[in-house]
């Protein structure tokens, strides 16, 4: 996010939201704050939205850059730190804590209650902004409580064209991302050994019959390419 006087720029604030712990990030976030301070030359800020606890503690140790007196100390934006939006209205009037909230509490009992108040929020803001924050509640829902959702907004008609694309793309999103870790899931369990380069070709996969197909495969395949290669 970067912030203008004018025109100008005067703060880079780099949000970051982890859901896990990621050996990679006490290296790539000292490496956001210096290349976005340099590029936009102002001072660069960072935020880190950890819902789970044990992974808010992992996010918030110091970072040693190596150079006397430069650690990074990450500020964590914790669960209990993120009030939960159930309102409809107050999701109108603030819709970025609305936002925060579905992200902060989207895999507990309240997220799909809280996603129910928080979507519809969004029709009103600009196409930019409405994307971005459609994909965010939708995608912070654990599987229940995204079924959850679905049953409760059956009866609600989402009035702008622009809203019934991104839910329903939301949708097609968490069953795709669903149906990935399922494959991986069988995978593993079955003992099938799964490359890098077979990972990142599953993981890159947006079609949902062919994730199924591959899915149905797995449970009886006895090697990888059993289930990757199809005819062409």
């Amino acid at each position: 996010m970067l912030l203008l006087n004018a025109g100008e720029p005067v703060r880079v604030i780099i949000v970051e939201v982890q859901l896990r712990k990621d050996d990679d990030k006490p290296f790539s976030w000292p490496a956001y704050l210096t290349v976005s301070r340099d590029q936009h030359r102002c001072p660069a800020g960072l935020l880190v939205v950890a819902p789970d606890p044990v992974v808010a503690d992992w996010c918030a140790q110091p970072i040693e850059i190596g150079v006397p007196g430069f650690v990074l100390r990450p500020p964590v934006l914790r669960r209990d730190s993120v009030p939960v939006v159930t309102d409809p209205a107050e999701a109108v009037r603030r819709p970025e804590l609305g936002l925060l909230s579905a992200m902060a509490h989207g895999e507990t009992e309240q997220g799909a209650t809280i996603a129910g108040a928080v979507l519809p929020a969004m029709e009103g803001l600009d196409d930019e902004r409405a994307r971005l924050y459609y994909d965010l509640p939708y995608n912070s829902l654990n599987e229940a409580a995204r079924l959850a959702l679905e049953a409760m907004m059956k009866g609600y008609e989402y009035q702008s064209d622009f809203a019934k694309k991104y839910v329903a793309q939301g949708r097609d999103e968490g069953r795709i991302e669903e149906a990935v870790r399922s494959l991986l899931s069988v995978l593993r369990a079955r003992g099938i050994a799964v490359p890098d380069a077979a990972r990142e070709r599953i993981l890159a996969q947006k079609d949902p019959e062919r994730l199924q197909r591959w899915i149905e495969k797995a449970v009886t395949a006895a090697a990888l390419t059993e289930v990757l290669d199809e005819p062409s």
